[in-house]
C-alpha cells in the first residue's frame, strides 16, 4: 500500500534517485529476522546451504550491502549484495539506468558503479552472526589490469561473511568482462577463486555460483555446464541481462546497456533450460530475468531452477512483491500436486 500511494512521486525523479530512495526508506525499517530455513513446504537445500523458501532478490539492487537484513525481513528467502570491486569505482557517466515503462523493463549501463570492498565489508563484519542468507556478488574494476586477480582478492575478503560467493563475468556494462566466460579463461578464473577462498581458512567456506549471460551460443552453454561440473560450483544463475533488442515500445529502447524485465523473461527461459539440459539437472540452477509473479517463478522452478531471484520487477511492484510470489508458489505448489518445492524442481 505505502509503494502503491509514493509511486509516482518515485516514478517522477529519474531512475537512479529513485532506487536510492528506496535503499534510503529501506534503512529506515526496523531488523526483524528472517523466516526460519526449516520451516514450510517452501523450504529448500541448495548447495548445503538451507533458503527458507526459493525467492531472492537479485544482485544490483543493494550494491553496496546497505539493506540485506531489511530485504530478509520482508520474506525474501535469500538476497544477494553487489556487484563488488576491490577499489571504489564511479561507474558509467548518468545516465545511465532507464525505466522502460510500456515495456515493464529496465535498461541499465551502470558500469559495476559501487563503494568498494572495505565499504562493503564495514557493513558485512557489523551483521555477522545474524540469520539469513546473504550472497556476495564480486567483480573487477573496470581499469584493472589483472581482472583474475581482482576476483581472487575479493574472494578472499568476502570469504568470511557470504553465505556463497557469486563471480559475475556476465555483465554487458564493463567492457571485455563477458570474455571471462570462454572456456579457457573461465577455467583459469575459477581455479583462482577456489584457490583464494581455501587461502581465506574459513571452517565452512562459502560456495561458488557463477552468474551467466543470456546471449550465449550452445557450444558456450556446453563449455560453462562442463566447468562448472568440474570444479564442483555451487549453483548457476541463470541470467543476467541482455544486450539483444526484441520488439520495444518505450522510447527508451534505444539506449544502450544490458535489458531487464519482460521482454528478457522468454530469453532466460530458454537459457535455463538449456543449462538444465546441458547439467543433466546435475547442478543447481537460479532463475532470473523477467520473474515478476508466482506464475513466473513457477514456471522457472518447473523448468529446473531451484531457486529464483527478482528485481526489475520491484521496480513497477514495490518490494512486497517478494512475499506475494512466496505466497502464490505455496498455493501452485498446492494445486498441481507437490508437498515440497524441491519435488517440483525440472518437473516440466
Amino acid at each position: 500500500m505505502l509503494f502503491r500511494l509514493f509511486k509516482p512521486a518515485l516514478f517522477a525523479l529519474d531512475s537512479e534517485a529513485g532506487h536510492r530512495l528506496a535503499i534510503a526508506a529501506l534503512r529506515k525499517l526496523p531488523i526483524r529476522g528472517p523466516q526460519s530455513a526449516e520451516s514450510g513446504p517452501l523450504a529448500i537445500d541448495v548447495a548445503g546451504l538451507g533458503f527458507p523458501n526459493p525467492v531472492g532478490v537479485a544482485a544490483g539492487f543493494d550494491k553496496d550491502a546497505e539493506v540485506p537484513d531489511a530485504l530478509l525481513g520482508l520474506g525474501f528467502g535469500f538476497t544477494e549484495v553487489g556487484s563488488i570491486t576491490p577499489r571504489p569505482q564511479a561507474g558509467n557517466p548518468r545516465p545511465r539506468l532507464f525505466r522502460l515503462v510500456e515495456d515493464d523493463a529496465v535498461i541499465n549501463r551502470m558500469g559495476f558503479n559501487n563503494a568498494g570492498a572495505a565499504a562493503a565489508l564495514a557493513r558485512l563484519e557489523r551483521r555477522a552472526g545474524r540469520p539469513g542468507i546473504v550472497g556476495i556478488n564480486i567483480g573487477a574494476n573496470k581499469d584493472s589490469s589483472d581482472r583474475i586477480a581482482d576476483y581472487a582478492a575479493m574472494t578472499r575478503a568476502m570469504t568470511p561473511y557470504a553465505s556463497y560467493l557469486a563471480v559475475n563475468v556476465s555483465s554487458p556494462n564493463t567492457p571485455g568482462l563477458r570474455a571471462l566466460q570462454d572456456e579457457a579463461a573461465l577455467s583459469a578464473l575459477i581455479d583462482a577463486v577456489i584457490a583464494a577462498r581455501a587461502e581465506a581458512g574459513s571452517i565452512s567456506p562459502p560456495p561458488i555460483f557463477l552468474k551467466v549471460a543470456p546471449d550465449l551460443e550452445p557450444a558456450d552453454i556446453d563449455a560453462i555446464a562442463r566447468i562448472a561440473l568440474d570444479k564442483r560450483l555451487g549453483a548457476l544463475i541463470v541470467s543476467n541481462t541482455t544486450i539483444a533488442r526484441p520488439a520495444l515500445r518505450s522510447h527508451h529502447a534505444g539506449e544502450t546497456g544490458g535489458l531487464s524485465g519482460a521482454p528478457l523473461r522468454p530469453l532466460a527461459l530458454e537459457r535455463l533450460r538449456d543449462f538444465r539440459k546441458a547439467t543433466e539437472g546435475a547442478i543447481p540452477l537460479v532463475g532470473v530475468g523477467g520473474i515478476a509473479s508466482a506464475e513466473h517463478a513457477w514456471e522457472r522452478i518447473r523448468a529446473g531452477a531451484s531457486l529464483v531471484q527478482l528485481y526489475s520487477a520491484m521496480v513497477y511492484e514495490g518490494p512486497g512483491l517478494g512475499k506475494r510470489i512466496v505466497r502464490g508458489l505455496d498455493r501452485l505448489m498446492r494445486r498441481d500436486g507437490f508437498s515440497s518445492i524441491a519435488e517440483a524442481v525440472g518437473s516440466e
